[in-house]
């Protein structure tokens, strides 16, 4: 399928501004750029009836979550998202526009995770803060309107990443139980395996250099890269999950890897709807201000989804 003509006109935008590439650009800069994108190419904010800043502890720190409340009297379900960026970069104002659009589609809470980033805090540090933070609400839904038995998380990229993970932890550690996770073309596999869309896609937004920097920066020297809550289509045991709506883009470098987890996740008996927007890139969740048609539909089927599995 040829490329969506609003994602090519977005990357047309990206050219023009003579972006440098990211590997290229200290974390600063590329958090400022980050930042600067998703002013110019992100969704318009729609109203929802509260949105309420929260900060919790974690382990040897305090991280934010900004909780965005649907209209209505609740209880209700929660679905705990976090942020892409490599875990170097992104934070709650990138993501803000689509989850008010998620927190009005599904009638549900949504909490989104501010995990400390790295290099200043490298793995296993922003997976330990989602994980609690997922915790956290579990224990605390109620005091918010929502009902903490009824809970999904999600994350796009490297939260998409950590929400695999934080599904492996809580079934781990036997809680919080969870209801579902939303994966957004998320990165599952550190071990360097062969997936064709890496070389294919090479610089559609994303490039492999890019992925080099961000490893680099997220893990210690010498840390073990087939670690499971590092990459979780490597786990000896994908038993046992929520189940899962697994998401890619046709033109996305990380297609394979997210394909690849979507299969493991059945092959093990883990309910999975997958889904591949064929003509779309990296990170089109972010940038619904230019790739319309895409980013509506992707709300609705994510709100669908976190609908059907909070009725089960």
């Amino acid at each position: 399928m040829a490329l969506d003509p609003q994602a090519k006109a977005f990357l047309d935008f990206l050219k023009s501004l003579g972006a440098v590439p990211v590997h290229a650009l200290s974390p600063e800069k590329n958090r400022a750029g980050i930042n600067y994108l998703v002013k110019k190419a992100g969704m318009a904010p729609q109203p929802v009836a509260e949105v309420k800043e929260q900060v919790i502890p974690v382990e040897d720190g305090k991280i934010s979550l900004r909780i965005y409340t649907p209209e209505g009297a609740g209880p209700f379900p929660v679905f705990v998202f976090f942020h892409g960026g490599g875990w170097v970069m992104g934070g709650l104002d990138i993501v803000d526009s689509p989850l008010r659009a998620v927190t009005n589609a599904a009638r549900c809470l949504v909490v989104s995770v501010a995990y400390r980033l790295a290099p200043e805090h490298k793995f296993p540090v922003p997976l330990n803060d989602c994980y609690l933070a997922t915790r956290w609400v579990a224990e605390n839904a109620h005091y918010f309107k929502g009902d903490g038995r009824r809970i999904a998380v999600g994350g796009e990229s490297a939260g998409g990443n950590l929400a695999a993970c934080t599904c492996l932890m809580a079934r781990d550690c036997g809680l919080p139980s969870l209801s579902f996770q939303v994966l957004l073309y998320p990165v599952t596999d550190f071990s360097g395996g062969d997936y064709p869309s890496r070389s294919k896609f090479n610089g559609i937004f994303l490039s492999m250099d890019d992925m080099k920097y961000y490893e680099n920066h997220y893990l210690a020297q010498g840390e073990d890269r087939k670690n499971s809550y590092l990459s979780p289509v490597l786990a000896d045991n994908l038993s046992g999950l929520p189940p899962a709506l697994v998401v890619t883009a046709g033109y996305d470098p990380l297609h394979d890897e997210g394909e690849a987890y979507a299969k493991r996740l059945k092959e093990a008996g883990v309910d999975v709807a997958y889904h591949c927007f064929e003509d779309m890139i990296h990170a089109f969740f972010l940038f619904g201000g230019m790739m319309e048609k895409a980013n509506k539909a992707l709300v609705e089927l994510i709100a669908r989804s976190l609908k059907e599995a909070f009725t089960r």
